[in-house]
């Protein structure tokens, strides 16, 4: 009964606060006050420039916007701090010098109103780097209040629904997407730096290749046909290849219709890189190099912290094949299975559900997923994968029932995925059939049949290295965020009824 109360009680003084809010709009409009007609406001300085550039700027006039977060003192001088997109610099407004009827326009100035000021740049008794207003314009008036106390609020998902109130109120959030710009700029010049060419490809696909995914599905209107979001760039960047664009990338949003975790978005950002004449090891030291480097000069080390342990990026990684992580964590020795039927039983015996009939090859994967994963901490890469669960990989020339692929992984989980791309057109018309067969037996996430990258691969496609690198989660990691939604700045939420 206590708690329907309290929130009778909330609701009625929000209420109150709302309509006392747009009452102040009211009397500043029937004055001829009205902030929202104001186009323009030219700022001269940031918050952070004045406060680094103190000795310059003392004693001079300076223009600067921003959001009123505090006010103290309403007597005939007051204090207040303005938040920019950079930082907070305190105000002092005095009645002297902005003028009586202005000084009483801006005592009824509600924290969150946006206000632009001009005044001289000086140092308060105690110390403090402040700016003495000589002129302060309402520019945006706030008709919500700003919540009080936003860490307390006990329906987080509320920070990523409103992400526009956590970036005003919570300043770690924004220095996450700060750095988040940063990581994405650094990797763009590591590999422009390198002879990259980043290209853009469709989203809209005709058939959703590239991945083992379910797709978002659409319809065009004119053509009356349906298409798919897509849920990776592969096929078309490898086509790019075959035409002579010899090292390309992209980075953009992908989107796959699953299940959505801390890990996990329905619509996320993934960069892909193609290297002709070179192989998934090469591909191995472009990956370890591009991330311990963007770590370090986004952060000014390899060595990061995510959740309270140390994670050293430094180069050389550990390098594992799955069958020598899988016999160090599980004791299974897949070199030493000859038969689907021992690979389920060996499997069962760990306690891995098996469902329907599985290949000697998925149970080594599904084996590794489930038993080994979690283990790999530090960055690890874990090469040669089944050819079964690689239907876009090229063979082991010595172990053709495995590919040269390698994924990497480290606290955060699974980090890239890499091929020495399969360029055999033949041996790819096989693949896609196998994957058709499963899409047909219900497998939505199996490849579907694609002729044209086919028929590109006949004209002739070099041995190349191909690499995916989830950006999300390497942001993740760099910036010690335990949730994806944590570094999207506006993640999939299911609406509010």
């Amino acid at each position: 009964m206590s708690e329907n109360l309290d929130a009778n009680q909330e609701a009625q003084n929000l209420n109150e606060i709302l309509r006392i809010k747009r009452a102040k709009l009211l009397e500043l409009q029937e004055n001829g006050k009205d902030p929202f007609k104001i186009v323009k406001y030219e700022v001269t300085h940031s918050t952070v420039y004045i406060v680094e550039n103190f000795e310059t700027l003392e004693g001079q006039d300076v223009s600067l916007a921003g959001r009123l977060m505090s006010k103290r003192g309403m007597g005939k001088a007051s204090f207040c701090d303005l938040h920019d997109r950079e930082g907070r610099l305190q105000l002092y407004v005095k009645v002297d010098e902005v003028g009586q009827e202005v000084y009483e326009d801006f005592k009824k100035y509600d924290i969150g109103d946006i206000v632009g000021v001009k005044g001289e740049v000086f140092k308060t008794h105690k110390g403090e780097i402040s700016v003495k207003v000589k002129e302060v314009l309402l520019l945006s008036k706030a008709l919500q209040p700003l919540p009080e106390k936003w860490h307390g609020l006990k329906d987080m998902d509320l920070r990523y629904r409103q992400r526009y109130v956590d970036l005003i109120v919570n300043p770690d959030v924004k220095k996450t997407f700060t750095i988040r710009s940063k990581i994405i700029k650094a990797i763009r010049k590591y590999l422009d730096d390198r002879g990259f060419l980043e290209v853009d490809t469709p989203l809209l696909n005709t058939i959703p290749g590239g991945a083992s995914a379910r797709p978002f599905i659409t319809h065009h209107n004119t053509l009356d046909i349906d298409l798919y979001l897509r849920i990776a760039p592969e096929l078309y960047l490898k086509r790019l290849i075959v035409g002579g664009m010899e090292k390309v990338y992209e980075m953009g949003r992908m989107f796959r219709n699953e299940g959505m975790s801390v890990k996990h978005n329905p619509e996320f950002s993934l960069m892909e890189v193609y290297e002709a004449y070179t192989d998934y090891r090469g591909m191995m030291d472009l990956t370890e190099g591009l991330i311990s480097k963007v770590a370090e000069e986004v952060l000014g080390t390899m060595k990061v912290v995510y959740q309270g342990q140390e994670i050293d990026l430094t180069p050389p990684w550990d390098r594992m094949s799955m069958i020598e992580a899988v016999k160090k964590y599980t004791g299974i020795d897949f070199d030493e299975i000859h038969s689907d039927e021992d690979a389920e039983r060996a499997a069962k015996e760990k306690k891995v559900h098996i469902e329907g009939k599985l290949s000697k090859g998925e149970i080594l994967s599904l084996v590794f997923e489930e038993l080994v994963e979690e283990h790999l901490i530090q960055p690890t890469f874990i090469y040669d994968y089944p050819v079964e669960v690689s239907p876009l990989t090229k063979r082991k020339p010595d172990r053709p029932e495995l590919t040269e692929r390698f994924e990497a992984f480290t606290v955060i989980g699974e980090m890239g995925n890499a091929y020495s791309e399969l360029n055999d057109p033949i041996d790819q018309r096989a693949r896609f059939v196998s994957q058709m067969k499963k899409r047909d037996a219900g497998d939505e996430e199996a490849n579907m049949m694609d002729e044209d990258f086919i028929t590109s691969l006949e004209y002739g496609m070099p041995p190349t290295g191909g690499l995916g690198i989830g950006i999300d989660r390497l942001i993740m990691l760099l910036t010690d965020s335990s949730s994806i939604r944590d570094v999207l700045l506006f993640p999939t939420m299911k609406p509010i009824k």
